[in-house]
């Protein structure tokens, strides 16, 4: 395989590729003028009337006022390839036509009535969401974000096993809410405050930075791992030590369910040895537990191979989570689970005042057209793993890659140290974003460290856009090794 990086410069490269793409990168009329506050006021507003803990991405903020589909454009006109979909929130893209079709629609009739209600939007989305969820989980809580998403899934299981104890995995991120603070495991969002009791965290299987490594779902494999044909042989150890953590800590009466992401998000998109996952799920059922599957960021077909994360890894579990992607960028979220554990809820009343709203639902069920009609999932696969290829071809140019991994549109590049697994700097990580945020591409970062790039884009994106992203990669890397070798 040869990298697609263009010899020229990469002006040269941005300049092209615009012109290439202009006819489809913006809503039809072209780009909108920017008609907002000036960005000098937007910095006075930030400082004075917002929390400091939101703190800027980039050293130079941007100020988005336009997006439509792959592509957002700032307050001065520039123009820039997301590779990070709102934080793995646009799945359709952009403003997608028909999605903003369907919302003028609906907004003409309803916004609002609540779940005390019936409504027909909220029947149409259900009907065509449950069509996607296999086996028994049939039943569907319509909620406003995936922290909520996953609070609710957390009182479902212990009101089902009449248990009390949370098992996630380590460096996981399941909402940052005061009592998913519980259950989230990263240090980076751990406040100095008590926690709900009953969550523990279970050692983390990954193949990079584990102590047994191991082989995973993708096409980039960590250098010197296993190779394994069916379940990898380190998901064993890794299992051993997740029923030492439950015999540790867990009564005797048993666990109220363990969660996992199909795919860790936050923490760099690291994926599990094979065969981990499902292994998993049988040892908490011994113990009494449900298995939660979080999809809030690997749900709706961005693994390509399946629509759910949690089928790459031959599971059913007992409860899902689902948001981010579910409406393509509208506050929405879900819970689905099997009527049997639904029932275990009917103690006291429940309704939730904003979840199942017509616009939600209508956006939902445009969400779930577009990906069908456009074969999104597909896109997800073919461009995924193209994408895949092209950044193990970079690999082999720059030692500051030290991993390449993920499935579909779900895809992480861990920065380390030449010639090590030490993270590389933070700040270094910092200014690489900066040099590809100013050549047009738009990226996540995430992990432990915080160093690895999150390429999470709309699901729309075609090789093309690979290309760019590719050139654009290998500029501010090669510019960064520059500078790194001269320190």
């Amino acid at each position: 395989m040869t990298l697609k990086v263009s010899k020229h410069c990469i002006s040269s490269i941005i300049r092209r590729y615009s012109a290439n793409s202009n006819s489809t990168s913006c809503q039809p009329g072209g780009p909108i003028n920017y008609a907002g506050p000036m960005f000098q006021k937007t910095e006075q507003l930030k400082s004075e009337n917002f929390p400091p803990v939101q703190r800027n991405f980039y050293k130079k903020p941007l100020l988005l006022h336009q997006g439509y589909m792959q592509w957002l454009y700032d307050h001065e006109g520039r123009k820039y390839l997301d590779l990070f979909g709102g934080i793995v929130t646009v799945s359709v893209g952009h403003c997608h036509p028909k999605v903003v079709a369907a919302m003028q629609e609906q907004l003409k009739k309803l916004w609002h009535t609540t779940s005390i209600y019936r409504n027909p939007k909220i029947y149409e989305f259900v009907e065509k969401l449950v069509a996607k969820m296999p086996g028994k989980l049939k039943v569907v809580y319509l909620v406003n974000s995936g922290t909520e998403a996953n609070d609710l899934a957390v009182l479902l299981a212990k009101l089902y096993t009449g248990n009390h104890n949370i098992i996630s995995l380590q460096d996981s991120y399941h909402g940052c809410s005061s009592a998913m603070l519980g259950l989230t495991s990263t240090q980076s969002y751990r406040l100095p405050t008590p926690v709900p009791a009953g969550y523990s965290h279970a050692m983390l299987p990954d193949p990079f930075r584990g102590i047994w490594g191991g082989c995973r779902d993708s096409i980039s494999q960590v250098p010197g791992s296993c190779s394994c044909s069916g379940d990898c042989i380190t998901s064993d150890k890794y299992i051993h030590q997740l029923e030492e953590h439950v015999i540790n800590n867990i009564p005797i009466s048993g666990a109220a369910a363990m969660f996992a992401e199909s795919i860790q998000g936050v923490n760099g998109t690291v994926q599990f040895p094979k065969g981990y996952l499902k292994k998993a799920q049988q040892l908490i059922k011994e113990y009494n537990g449900l298995f939660v599957s979080d999809e809030v960021q690997t749900g709706f077909g961005r693994t390509g191979d399946a629509f759910w994360g949690f089928e790459n890894h031959e599971i059913m579990p007992d409860i899902v989570t689902m948001a981010k992607g579910i409406g393509n960028g509208f506050p929405m979220a879900a819970v689905v689970t099997t009527m049997e554990i639904a029932e275990a809820h009917n103690k006291a009343a429940y309704f939730n005042t904003f979840g199942g709203n017509p616009l939600a639902c209508t956006a939902g069920k445009a969400v779930l057209e577009v990906i069908d009609e456009e074969n999104l999932q597909e896109n997800c696969k073919v461009t995924g793993k193209y994408f895949v290829e092209q950044l193990m071809q970079l690999q082999k140019v720059y030692p500051v890659i030290g991993d390449v991994r993920g499935k579909g549109l779900m895809l992480g590049v861990e920065l380390v140290v030449p010639g090590t697994k030490d993270p590389l700097n933070a700040s270094d990580v910092v200014d690489i974003m900066e040099k590809t945020k100013d050549f047009g591409i738009l990226l996540g970062r995430g992990g432990r460290y915080s160093n690895v790039l999150r390429i999470k884009p709309p699901m729309c994106i075609k090789k093309e856009d690979v290309d760019f992203a590719v050139s654009v990669l290998d500029q501010a890397l090669k510019e960064f090794m520059k500078t790194y070798k001269s320190d």
